[in-house]
C-alpha cells in the first residue's frame, strides 16, 4: 500500500491498469472537487451531487466506464438528539474507488487504518474495496438501532411515574430518529441488491457479488428492526397519552365530586345570606340558635355526600 497526494500523483496511478487507487476527498469547497473534473473527467452531475450541500438521497447511476453511488453515513447518534445523516458519494471504476463526503466519517477513518494494517482489501481490487466501504457504512447502524432501542426501554419505564413535556420530547425523538432510519435503510436496500445481482458485472465481478448480497442481507434485517422500533415508539406514545388521559380524569372526577358537594351548601349559604327577612323561613333569622342549626345542616350534608361518593367508590 504507497500513500501519495496530489493530482500528479493519482494520475501516474490511475495510468496503470494493474494498479488500484482509492482516493478520499473531504470537500469543504468547490475548489476541493477540482480532482473530479480534472484528473478523472467524472460527469458534471455527479460533481455537483458531490459539491452541494443538501443531503441526497441514497442511489446509482450507471456512466459506462464507472458508477456513481450515493450513500447516507449515520455514525454521530447522542442520545435524546436527532440523527444527521451525512452523504457520502462512491465512484467506482476499472482500477479506482473515490469517496467524497463534507464531513469527517469515522468509518472510512476506521477503514482506511485497517488498510494500513492489512492490505488484502486493495490486492483484490475495486469491487472488493468499494464492498469493504459501504459494510463499513452499514456497520454503523445496527448500534444506532440498539441505542434506540435501549432509549425506548427507559422511556417506557419512566411513561408510568412522571409523564411530562420532556418525556414526550424524547418519545418523538425516537419515532423521528426511527423515521429516518428507515429512509435511509430503504433505498440503500435496494441500492445493494442492484450490486449483488450481477446488473454492473463489467466493474463488479461474480465473486464479489455475493458479499454486496451479504450487505443487502444486513441492511433487510436492520429495516425489520428499524420497523419493529417504530412500533414501539407509537406503542410508547400511546401509553404516554393513555396515562395523562387518565390522570386527567381522576383530577376531573375529583373537581366533579368538590363541585357536587359544594353546589348544595352554596345554595343554602346563597339563601341565608339575603339582605331581606322572609316570613316563614326555619330556622328564623333572629333566633340565637339559627346560625348553628345551619352550619350543622351544612356539615351533615357534606359528611353524607362523602360518604356516599365512598360508597359508589367514586372517590
Amino acid at each position: 500500500m504507497v500513500e501519495a497526494e496530489g493530482s500528479e500523483a493519482i494520475g501516474k496511478a490511475l495510468a496503470d491498469p494493474q494498479s488500484l487507487v482509492w482516493v478520499d476527498l473531504l470537500i469543504d469547497i468547490e475548489k476541493d472537487a477540482a480532482i473530479l473534473s480534472e484528473t478523472f473527467e467524472f460527469h458534471p452531475l455527479t460533481i455537483e451531487d458531490c459539491v452541494s450541500s443538501r443531503v441526497d438521497p441514497p442511489k446509482i447511476d450507471d456512466h459506462g466506464e464507472y458508477i456513481f453511488v450515493i450513500v447516507h453515513s449515520l455514525s454521530r447518534y447522542v442520545p435524546g438528539k436527532e440523527l444527521e445523516p451525512v452523504e457520502v458519494d462512491f465512484y467506482l471504476g476499472s482500477n479506482y474507488v473515490v469517496s467524497c463526503h463534507r464531513e469527517e466519517v469515522p468509518a472510512i477513518d476506521q477503514y482506511r487504518e485497517r488498510c494500513r494494517k492489512n492490505g488484502t482489501a486493495l490486492r483484490r481490487g475495486p469491487d472488493w474495496l468499494l464492498h469493504g466501504l459501504l459494510d463499513a457504512l452499514v456497520d454503523e447502524y445496527l448500534p444506532i438501532v440498539d441505542a434506540l432501542d435501549d432509549d425506548l426501554d427507559r422511556i417506557e419505564e419512566q411513561v408510568l411515574e412522571r409523564p411530562d413535556n420532556e418525556l414526550l420530547q424524547a418519545i418523538m425523538t425516537v419515532r423521528r430518529n426511527s423515521l429516518r432510519l428507515r429512509r435511509a435503510t430503504t433505498p440503500q436496500r435496494d441500492l445493494m441488491n442492484r450490486l449483488s445481482r450481477g446488473e454492473f458485472n463489467k466493474l463488479i465481478r461474480a465473486e464479489a457479488t455475493v458479499y454486496y448480497r451479504d450487505v443487502y442481507d444486513h441492511l433487510l434485517r436492520i429495516e425489520y428492526l428499524v420497523e419493529a422500533l417504530r412500533d414501539l415508539a407509537d406503542g410508547a406514545l400511546s401509553t404516554y397519552l393513555s396515562v395523562v388521559s387518565n390522570r386527567l380524569n381522576e383530577v376531573m372526577k375529583v373537581l366533579t365530586a368538590a363541585a357536587a358537594i359544594f353546589l348544595p351548601v352554596t345554595l343554602i349559604a346563597g339563601i341565608y345570606g339575603m339582605n331581606y327577612p322572609a316570613s316563614g323561613v326555619w330556622p328564623p333569622y333572629d333566633s340565637e340558635w339559627g346560625f348553628g342549626t345551619v352550619v350543622g345542616g351544612i356539615a351533615f350534608i357534606v359528611v353524607a355526600l362523602l360518604a356516599y361518593f365512598r360508597y359508589r367508590n367514586w372517590l
